[in-house]
Order: C-alpha cells, then sequence, then structure tokens
C-alpha cells in the first residue's frame, strides 16, 4: 500500500496550513520568515493548493482521493461538500476526532493493525466510511496496551469532540449520532476551487 511520506511542517508550511489540523501542536512551519513573502498565485495554483491540502490533512494520494471526487459528484447536493463528508466519515478521521489516536496519521496505522471495532466487528481498513447508529471501540485486547490505557482516569486528555458523534471514554467507545455535514468541518478549505480543479 502507497504511503504519504512528506515531512510535516515543510508540507504544512507550503500548503499554508496549521499543524495543529492534523494534530501537531509542537510542531514549527516558520523556519525563514521572510521567505513567507511569495507573488500572488494564479487560479489554477489556488486550485491546486486546496486540492492539495485536504489530500493532506486525511492522508490520501491522488487515485484515491479522485475516486471519492468522482463519487460526491454523483450524489444529490454541492459535489464540494458531497466530498468533505466523505473524507470526514473515514474510519481513522473519525478514530482521530474521538482522541483515540493524537493524529490521523497514527490513526490509520492503528486502524490498519486492527485496534478497532465497527459494531463488534474488526475493521483494519482506514477508509471505510461510518454510518449513523455506528460504535466504534477500541478492541478488547488492546485496551490494557500503554497507548490506550492512557484514555480513561484522572490523568485522561480532554478531547473537543465533534457534534456528530458521541464519546464514552470509560468504555472505550464512540458512536456515530449522525451524518456529518459542512458545518462540521474544522479547517478553513475553499472547496469550491477543488470543483473548479476536477471540472477542467
Amino acid at each position: 500500500m502507497a504511503r504519504n511520506m512528506q515531512t510535516v511542517a515543510k508540507r504544512c508550511k507550503t500548503l499554508d496550513l496549521s499543524p495543529a489540523t492534523l494534530g501537531y501542536a509542537n510542531k514549527d512551519t516558520i523556519r525563514k520568515p521572510k521567505a513567507n513573502v511569495r507573488r500572488k498565485k494564479s487560479e489554477y495554483a489556488l486550485q491546486l493548493n486546496e486540492k492539495q491540502k485536504v489530500k493532506f490533512i486525511y492522508g490520501m494520494l491522488e487515485k484515491q482521493f479522485n475516486s471519492y471526487y468522482k463519487k460526491a459528484a454523483k450524489m444529490p447536493g454541492k459535489t464540494g461538500e458531497n466530498l468533505l463528508v466523505l473524507c470526514e466519515r473515514r474510519l481513522d478521521n473519525v478514530v482521530f476526532h474521538l482522541g483515540f489516536a493524537a493524529t490521523r496519521r497514527q490513526a490509520r496505522q492503528l486502524v490498519s493493525h486492527g485496534h478497532f471495532t465497527v459494531n463488534g466487528k474488526k475493521v483494519n481498513i482506514p477508509s471505510y466510511q461510518v454510518k449513523p447508529g455506528e460504535v466504534i471501540e477500541v478492541k478488547e485486547t488492546s485496551r490494557s496496551s500503554v497507548l490506550f490505557s492512557g484514555l480513561t482516569g484522572e490523568n485522561a486528555p480532554l478531547v473537543t469532540v465533534p457534534k456528530w458523534m458521541e464519546l464514552d471514554n470509560s468504555k472505550f467507545r464512540g458512536t456515530i449520532t449522525r451524518m456529518p455535514t459542512r458545518e462540521d468541518v474544522d479547517y478553513p478549505v475553499e472547496e469550491h476551487l477543488i470543483v473548479e480543479y476536477y471540472s477542467k
């Protein structure tokens, strides 16, 4: 399986994206402050930048992202919003938002290694599309590991869970209460630019 091995801080700087969006709160993207002064970007460059930004946030390569776009275009409603909703519904993104992983990259790895179940069945596909009513849990045999044991108790990290899911830390469980919407996307993106890019 192909992996995105780009350096996080450098790539975030290129895409004008905060590393905190990916879960990297301590990374610094300002290496040469004077180098940030750049000429005005063309329309194509702006469209490409938005596409690359969303791809990087969710850790997807071009082939997979393109298939998401084609699927979004066939769905009723606005293609750009449909695309973002499909990205948000990825299992690795849900694991990240529930606080079961520090970053989306880590969430993708943990899902691939089979640490989570959906409605009681092991799912090791990061791109799995969650649906309302589904319950995502840390697998019973994984809960005692150092990585997951710190999720409960007095020292458990505070997690801001999106409105479309609920978290029960004591049971290592998250529930999808409804489908995510455009308003639930927690980072700045102009999805219409992505639609314009693929529409050429």
